[in-house]
């Protein structure tokens, strides 16, 4: 049993060095999905056009006054989906509009 642990951390270790590499190349390291209004192209990351006229639909929105709330609500109405195909919410629209303004996100509400 220790062997197997052993052997998955090692492996473990050995797919981190690799990621951390690509990304010090510049390369998308693959750490879960690309963020909405991108798409990884042969590892590297690229504007995904669909999505990046969502995000522009976002951010006039917001800057009319529009609530998150309100946002995600026509969004729904609207028929866009976010990336993994589900319904927007506001906690999604705030992380477009936190990635398109450079803010940093809060953990766990601090």
């Amino acid at each position: 049993m220790a062997a197997n642990k052993e052997n998955d951390n090692y492996l473990w270790e050995k797919l981190n060095q690799a990621r951390q590499a690509k990304a010090a190349r510049g390369g998308y390291a693959g750490y879960g999905s690309p963020p909405f209004g991108k798409k990884s192209v042969n590892g590297e990351l690229v504007e995904n056009s669909q999505e990046q006229q969502i995000i522009e639909l976002i951010r006039r929105h917001h800057k009319s006054g529009k609530s998150l709330p309100q946002i995600a609500n026509w969004l729904n109405l609207q028929g866009y989906t976010t990336k993994r195909g589900k319904q927007w919410q506001p906690v999604s629209v705030k992380r477009v509009l936190d990635r398109l303004y450079g803010k940093k996100g809060r953990i766990s509400g601090i």
